[in-house]
């Protein structure tokens, strides 16, 4: 008797479907499942009438995966990395890295070229929109990090949780005026955050100061600092850490104290936020365990275990730190912050 794709199929442990692609489309089966079903196939004396020429991979051979960051230089997304990296070790998964420099040019041009050298990709906090990414990457799968699409598989970190906290806990504060400094206009985590802290503070009955993009660095933080002071908020919350300690410097170099003066929280929990001076208020985002779960998706789907799209939502936790404290200080820094510029302009 002859042996039946359904034979193949049944010996491999694998849907019919997915034996059928191994093939007629075996770009579309990861590797692991691509050699199951091949192997199978040769060891029965299967013969496709439609069989291309596929080789099994050889021994050792792994799914090649390109993790793309934003801007590895911020620890939240070398914490993403390294995780990644730990995951595709354990799937003996070969893991290259792309930094797009946080430009939606760059991003574009790195995804078009990795989809063509990579079994999958996961882009993590990307600038471009969903759609065109799931455009570029055509056939080859793809996770999407801190963006929200129903067409792939992403993982959220959703800083709801967090944000309730933060807002709750600066209101019992004494705090009534809130600022918040954004990140980049592109960027869908801000974009989230800012519904967030504004369905926050509505519900808290603050007023909320929405100061204007800036990057997320150090830098854009230092240079919203004068924009935080002019707008009269006795506390600020930051797009990342790393604008957070921009800020804090800024607000010394105007002769402010952080948080006698000016409480600061920023969004991450960087490494750097436990031993800032003043250590840094955050709201802790699980980037690390984003980094794997990332992995944990995409080798599903290369390993043909799985088509159906899945969204991840990894909660976020307030963590409290010397940089923010009681509003009482607010009234007073401002009367001899003016008292002091008016001097200067005379």
């Amino acid at each position: 008797m002859a042996i039946t794709l359904t034979d193949v199929a049944k010996r491999a442990n694998v849907a019919l479907s997915t034996a059928s692609r191994a093939f007629s489309d075996p770009d579309r089966l990861g590797p692991q499942t691509l050699r199951k079903v091949l192997a199978v196939a040769q060891e029965l004396g299967y013969e496709s009438p439609v069989a291309r020429a596929v080789e099994p991979a050889t021994e050792g051979e792994s799914a090649t995966v390109a993790v793309i960051v934003p801007d590895i230089a911020n620890p939240v997304f070398g914490a993403f990395v390294k995780a990644a990296q730990g995951e595709g070790w354990h799937r003996r998964q070969t893991v290259v890295l792309a930094d797009t420099d946080l430009s939606p040019d760059r991003e574009r041009e790195v995804i078009t070229h990795m989809r063509d050298q990579a079994d999958g990709l996961i882009v993590c906090s990307p600038r471009l929109e969903a759609a065109e990414i799931l455009a570029i990457c055509g056939r080859t799968p793809v996770v999407l990090v801190n963006r929200e699409t129903a067409g792939a598989d992403c993982v959220i970190a959703d800083a709801a949780h967090g944000m309730r906290q933060a807002i709750e806990y600066l209101a019992a504060l004494g705090h009534r005026r809130i600022a918040y400094v954004q990140g980049m206009q592109r960027s869908w985590s801000n974009a989230h955050r800012v519904e967030l802290i504004r369905s926050e503070t509505e519900r808290a009955s603050l007023e909320l100061e929405l100061l204007g993009w800036q990057a997320e660095t150090v830098a854009g933080g230092t240079a919203a600092a004068a924009s935080v002071m002019a707008s009269g908020a006795s506390a600020v919350i930051t797009h990342n850490d790393l604008m957070a300690l921009g800020v804090i410097a800024g607000a010394r170099a105007l002769g402010l104290s952080v948080p006698d003066d000016l409480s600061v929280i920023g969004v991450d929990d960087i490494p750097f936020a436990e031993v800032s001076q003043p250590s840094l208020t955050s709201i802790a985002v699980p980037m690390a365990k984003a980094g794997a779960l990332s992995l944990d998706l995409l080798g599903q789907v290369l390993a043909g275990e799985r088509a159906t799209p899945r969204l991840l939502r990894l909660p976020t936790q307030l963590i409290v730190r010397a940089s923010s404290g009681p509003a009482t200080h607010h009234a007073s820094w401002r009367a001899t912050t003016t008292d002091r510029t008016m001097k200067d302009a005379s």
